[in-house]
């Protein structure tokens, strides 16, 4: 079984400078890898349109590899590499191997990606050069070469290759029986921080048994971005919203105009930017730290079964396509009202919350199953009949049941129908939407006793 303990660390003002300059290098290292094979990938192929008649096609390179690139680290610890736009002199010498060599796999990875794809064929973008702001993290992949020094009450101390002992904040015990696989340092906005990967291969992975859905056991969870309300789910609750960005948004606009102010390079403008970076930092904390919580809160219900959206993110915070006429003037395109729910859509960060239910849900032998939202929001749970039609109306009122339906409550059952297989099929006819299917008697009556009960759980003003 291998596990991932994150610590903070404490290098002295030596250990900072060399990690800093081993960053450097590192990025160097990389940047300069990936162009070559950006060179090889751009002169080994032509356009199947465009091939040269007259003069000769020049000879194929051998593509650039993982074990070819590293190869070339034994030459460049000679002698000092110096960077040609900025002339300045890098020690390869004085980095570990097993950080430069991890580098190499970076490389390769991001690489592979682009050009060959994953399992299932799907391919990654472009991979882009790093610059300091995206490189801040370095392996040492070499378990044996670290050696955990004294271990005290509140601080343990790691020896780490060519940079010597380390104090580290052990806020958990490591647990008795792993050793160090290897540990990744990352520079970040308030200190350095270490991940230890651990390992003993005596306890054995946690398989959970096959989960069957079932109405009792199952969940369905609708994401909301109207008012105060994060999530709905199918058993009537909804869960509030933390929106760490919009309430900190006054605080950092100050401080980035601040910054802005202040002249490139100086010490003040620098100082600024930390500033800004710690901020960011506190958002980014508090929007895990809820997510967390909310996943929890959502695991300890009993369910073992979480149906969700599947929701195409990229399409909805994605900038609306330019306008011009035939002057070249642009023109309104409604990008304008669009951004202020672009932003809420970033601000919830609805694909990492899932990715963490999904983490925190396997650990409780329990699984989270996406779902397509096509129709959910507007059909009637309970009766299979078009109602929601437009995003305004936000609740409907049943006269035969003296019953007033929520909006997202309704489309949370509808999921949980959805991953159950009893949801109505939709179809088009002469320019209307149809609802084609049956639903038991026992369903409609659980879900009706499951919005009379939300229904006093709702705020007033609904």
């Amino acid at each position: 079984m291998k596990t991932t303990f994150q610590y903070r660390f404490y290098p002295n003002t030596k250990q900072k400078l060399e990690l800093n300059e081993w960053l450097r290098i590192s990025r160097y290292w990389y940047n300069r890898q990936l162009g070559d094979r950006f060179d090889w990938w751009e002169m080994n192929r032509t356009r199947v349109d465009a091939c040269p008649l007259v003069s000769s096609i020049a000879d194929l390179r051998d593509k650039p590899n993982f074990y070819a690139q590293k190869k070339q680290l034994p030459i460049l610890k000679q002698d000092l590499v110096k960077v040609w736009h900025s002339g300045e002199l890098l020690d390869f010498s004085g980095v570990d191997a097993s950080i430069l060599q991890e580098v190499s796999k970076r490389v390769d990875k991001a690489f592979e990606r682009f050009t060959v794809g994953d399992s299932n064929g799907n391919k990654s973008g472009k991979p882009r050069f790093k610059t300091v702001a995206d490189f801040k993290t370095m392996t040492f992949a070499d378990g044996k070469a670290i050696k955990i020094s004294l271990v005290r009450k509140h601080w343990m101390y790691i020896r780490l290759p060519k940079l010597g002992v380390v104090k580290v904040r052990m806020h958990r015990d490591i647990p008795v029986g792993f050793t160090v696989k290897q540990v990744s340092v990352t520079r970040k906005a308030d200190g350095w921080f270490m991940q230890i990967m651990l390992e003993d291969p005596t306890v054995p992975e946690f398989n959970p048994d096959e989960v069957i859905p079932t109405w009792e056991n199952s969940l369905g969870m609708d994401a909301v971005l109207h008012e105060d309300v994060y999530l709905a789910t199918s058993e009537g609750e909804k869960l509030p919203s933390l929106k760490p960005l919009r309430k900190n948004q006054a605080k950092l606009d100050r401080i980035s105009t601040k910054r802005n102010k202040r002249k490139r390079g100086s010490r003040s403008r620098r100082k600024l930017a930390k500033r800004e970076a710690k901020q960011h930092q506190r958002i980014a904390r508090s929007r895990k730290d809820f997510q967390y919580k909310t996943a929890h809160q959502l695991v300890r219900t009993g369910k073992k079964v979480f149906f969700h959206e599947d929701l195409n993110l990229k399409g909805l915070i994605k900038r609306n396509k330019a306008k011009q006429d035939e002057a070249g003037t642009f023109l309104p395109n409604g990008q304008a009202a669009s951004s202020g729910l672009n932003k809420s859509w970033s601000d919830a960060a609805f694909g990492n919350f899932f990715k963490t239910l999904d983490y925190i849900a396997a650990k409780a032998g329990a699984v989270v199953i996406p779902q397509k939202p096509a129709y959910s929001s507007m059909v009637l749970c309970y009766r299979d009949e078009i109602i929601f039609t437009e995003c305004d109306i936000r609740d409907y009122w049943d006269e035969q049941h003296s019953l007033r339906v929520d909006r997202d409550i309704n489309a949370a059952i509808n999921l949980k129908r959805l991953g159950l297989g009893i949801f109505p099929s939709i179809k088009r006819r002469s320019a209307k939407l149809a609802v084609v299917g049956t639903m038991d008697t026992s369903t409609t009556k659980e879900i009706l006793h499951t919005l009379h009960r939300a229904v006093g759980s709702l705020p007033c003003n609904l």
